[in-house]
């Protein structure tokens, strides 16, 4: 299964990172109907197809997602979009 691993550094206050990453989350439930829940600092998220993580640190941001066979030939272009989304909020 591919795996997608992305650690982007940031220096906001942990709160304020983890509330961009809600507002992330809440766009990708609305787009892709990925579903998410928080354990600690960490939002656990899945729909058909691709499952992951996104760790909010005090310093860092970690994703992390599996992808399942039928969205291997689009590994490219998903990463691609995880860091633009990164840039856009975290750059």
């Amino acid at each position: 299964m591919p795996t997608i691993d992305i650690r982007r550094p940031h220096r906001l206050p942990t709160a304020e990172a983890r509330a961009l990453v809600d507002k992330v989350a809440a766009r990708m439930q609305e787009k892709f109907g990925m579903t998410g829940q928080w354990q600690g600092d960490i939002l656990k998220f899945s729909r058909p197809g691709v499952s992951g993580s996104i760790a909010v640190g005090s310093d860092a941001i970690e994703v992390r997602a599996e992808l399942g066979m039928m969205l291997t030939p689009l590994k490219g272009m998903v990463e691609q979009e995880i860091r633009r989304k990164l840039d856009e909020h975290f750059a």
